[in-house]
């Protein structure tokens, strides 16, 4: 069917009360943003959901892209007709053919808010059903549970017919939850961090620490896809890239090795919290799952979180790891994130490393190091990126990325 327009449902935005009208409008940003390579779409946010004329442009290539626009609950491709009987029935016709031969039950959901229109909600149904039937004998006309249903809506400016409802993202807007940090890291666990930060409504600019030489610009490149992985979601994501190699060598020649991963992960939180003070973001997020790694123990999240007040949330805390790459498989991060590039929090992981530190103990070591100067200098030398859904940093097809696994 050529569809003229698609029907998106808010879901959970339904919730929102007197903050109703902020969240429908940052939707209506993050949708215009996903679907900025289609020119000819119209965007028409309305109180209780939206609707987008195509224009012409192809649905399936658009709906692919609202699939991914968190705040939708669900979405229907829907045909616009004029007010008239005849069109109406040809229309409802040709879509049941193109279902009839995948379904064998039905049924005519009308509603009607032009309420002068000739016939009522019961009258459209029984006029439809009676005529799907006259042409498809072989189906049967269910109330409960059809295996489709054709939807018809009679408004001021037409009558609206859908036979499909797809599920959206949920959640809410990207935005409407406030900005954070997530530190990203090449691993599995981050980007899926990332993700459930966003569903629930966090803008997250993205922290990734890098230490050349020790870690190469294809590692770095991997970073940077990872997050263009997370883009649609949103449609664009900040990419802040922190020299760390300075501090990781000076880590290493002054703290015992015990120590050393605790110390070197307090100046990573010490750094992206410095980067939300000055970019207004009002938490840290990171992919942290308990018991996980010895930096991951309760123990070593009190030794590490101690350097800031800054609330530091871990989406992923209490799920084990076959969850956590069901959801990367799932928003297609996997086959990125287990690319064997370095990472610059394991190139200098010590073989025993601490995993009940004491925070006495983390705060002593770390008081031998000039950490202001350290800290100042890795800032200053910060780079942000933009990165959009459609950049490809490693060049890769998916031949050359399973060559390398």
């Amino acid at each position: 069917m050529q569809y003229t327009e698609i029907t998106v449902r808010y879901g959970e935005l339904s919730t929102k009360g007197k903050n109703r009208r902020e969240f429908i409008g940052r939707l209506n940003g993050n949708v215009t943003k996903a679907l900025r390579e289609f020119p000819d779409l119209r965007i028409y946010p309305k109180r209780d959901r939206m609707h987008i004329a195509l224009n012409g442009t192809n649905s399936d290539q658009v709906m692919a892209k609202l699939r991914q626009v968190f705040g939708i609950q669900n979405f229907s491709p829907s045909i616009c007709i004029r007010k008239d009987l005849a069109t109406l029935k040809e229309t409802a016709v040709a879509m049941m053919a193109e279902l009839a031969p995948k379904i064998k039950t039905f049924k005519v959901n009308t509603r009607r808010s032009d309420h002068n229109f000739e016939l009522d909600t019961n009258q459209l149904n029984l006029l439809l059903g009676d005529l799907i039937l006259d042409h498809f004998p072989d189906l049967e006309a269910k109330m409960k549970f059809p295996d489709a249903t054709l939807r018809v809506e009679v408004r001021q400016d037409g009558i609206y017919l859908s036979s499909e409802t797809i599920l959206g993202a949920g959640g809410l807007p990207v935005g409407t939850a406030g900005k954070a940090m997530l530190m990203l890291s090449g691993g599995i666990d981050s980007p899926v961090a990332g993700y459930l930060a966003m569903k629930r409504g966090v803008e997250i600019e993205m922290v990734h620490f890098f230490s050349p030489p020790y870690t190469s610009e294809r590692a770095l490149a991997k970073a940077k896809a990872l997050t263009a992985k997370l883009a649609p979601y949103v449609g664009t994501i900040k990419f802040i890239e922190v020299p760390f190699t300075e501090i990781q060598e000076e880590v290493k020649r002054r703290v015992p090795e015990g120590y050393l991963m605790t110390v070197q992960r307090r100046f990573m939180l010490r750094l992206a919290a410095a980067l939300a003070e000055k970019r207004q973001a009002l938490a840290i997020f990171n992919g942290e799952s308990v018991g996980q790694v010895a930096s991951q123990t309760l123990e070593s999240m009190v030794a590490i979180n101690d350097v800031t007040t800054l609330p530091v949330i871990r989406p992923v805390a209490t799920m084990d790891k076959n969850e956590i790459i069901k959801i990367a498989e799932n928003i297609d991060t996997f086959d990125l994130s287990i690319l064997p590039f370095e990472d610059c929090c394991t190139i200098f992981a010590p073989p025993r490393p601490k995993t009940k530190p004491r925070l006495d103990k983390a705060r002593f070591y770390e008081a031998q190091l000039d950490g202001e100067a350290l800290m100042a200098r890795a800032l200053a030398g910060v780079k942000i990126t933009e990165v959009h859904s459609a950049d490809d940093f490693l060049n890769t097809d998916e031949s050359t990325i399973q060559s390398v696994l």
